[in-house]
């Protein structure tokens, strides 16, 4: 038996459960953020979705150049969903997006497909 081996995940758990939850979410969305998710942001006028941007790796908060302080704004890079059928079709481009915090409402998930 390799003990070394079955002692890395031991530890690495170990390690991970002495973390506060705050600490422990950080350690996930490092993750996620290096290995990336399949994003899904829908934007919303009332109950109707009006736009839709799929295969999104992140939202990102902006951060002020001179203060470093989080601005009022979110943005990523997602394909923009112009049928909004939640599939990125073809002839559908990747984009740059921005979401105010005093926008319509959005939401934004891990597809599922």
């Amino acid at each position: 038996m390799n003990t070394p081996r079955l002692l890395l995940p031991l530890a690495a758990a170990l390690a991970l459960a002495g973390c506060t939850q705050e600490t422990q979410n950080e350690i996930r969305r490092g993750i996620q953020n290096w290995t990336g998710t399949n994003g899904v942001l829908e934007v919303y006028a009332g109950d109707k979705v009006v736009k839709r941007f799929v295969k999104i790796d992140k939202v990102s908060t902006a951060y002020g150049t001179d203060d470093g302080r989080p601005r009022a704004y979110r943005y990523g890079y997602g394909i923009l969903d112009e049928n909004l059928d939640g599939v990125a079709s073809e002839g559908e481009k990747r984009v740059y997006f921005e979401i105010s915090d005093y926008s319509t409402p959005y939401l934004f998930y891990e597809s599922p497909r």
